[in-house]
């Protein structure tokens, strides 16, 4: 990217809990021409915020991280941005570029290669054709065992609630909403997508709109013929299909 490529600025956040590793981003953008750094985030959380507040056109994330990794920070964004992974990590490259990732950057890297990255996603936000983010979350996470926990966005605030301690999950259009603690959080994602990501040892799809955790069973009442209702620990009170009664008798 040359000083003359382009007199919009492309708009950068850095995302990376190593200061060392910020700081050399930060020289190299700042060689190139056409690049606004809006944002430096030294962990998820801080990246979520940053994404909502400053919408820039591409993401520098790294992916291994603590309290939330790059996938889950992705997993929050619900907003189109340019992608472009930066770890120490090479396992998942090749999943990354099967997916539609703008560029995968292993480090350690040179300017050259992050300049030929940001060409890549200048050219991807001009199309207008960056992949929505939870798409690519989904797509580029290594497979791993079920959900320990459910990451919720509520503005710039991120909730992060155990999967032990939902009590059930009912279906809400589009969206889910996860009941835990006595709380209500909602979340832009399908009952199918969510259920195929827990513990099915725990979680049974009880009702076409309801997924139980069944620790939380108390009893179940006949409510008319070929339906029940489930009671729960706290007094809460489902509906029970014909076939999820199935489901759950297979678990009990």
């Amino acid at each position: 990217m040359s000083r003359q490529a382009d007199p919009t600025p492309l708009e950068v956040i850095i995302v990376d809990d190593e200061e060392p590793a910020r700081r050399l981003l930060r020289e190299y953008l700042n060689e190139l021409g056409s690049v606004r750094i809006v944002a430096e985030c030294a962990n998820g959380f801080e990246a979520v915020r940053a994404v909502q507040e400053h919408d820039p056109d591409v993401l520098l994330l790294d992916i291994q991280m603590p309290k939330l990794d790059g996938f889950e920070v992705l997993e929050l964004i619900e907003r189109e941005v340019a992608v472009v992974f930066v770890t120490a990590f090479d396992e998942h490259a090749l999943r990354a570029f099967e997916v539609h990732a703008v560029d995968y950057l292993l480090k350690p890297f040179s300017a050259e290669r992050l300049a030929q990255a940001l060409e890549r996603a200048q050219a991807r936000v001009a199309e207008g054709s960056p992949p929505a983010p939870q798409e690519l979350a989904d797509d580029a996470r290594p497979e791993r065992g079920p959900l320990e926990r459910l990451l919720v966005r509520d503005g710039a605030e991120v909730h992060v609630i155990p999967a032990e301690d939902v009590d059930y999950i009912e279906a809400d259009d589009d969206a889910v909403v996860i009941h835990a603690a006595g709380r209500r959080h909602r979340k832009l994602q399908r009952l199918a997508e969510l259920e195929d990501r827990l513990d099915p040892e725990r979680f049974v799809r009880v009702h076409r709109s309801y997924l139980l955790n069944v620790d939380r069973l108390r009893k179940l009442e006949l409510y008319a013929k070929d339906s029940r209702l489930a009671i729960l620990a706290d007094g809460a009170r489902i509906p029970v299909s014909r076939a999820g009664y199935a489901r759950l008798r297979e678990r009990m």
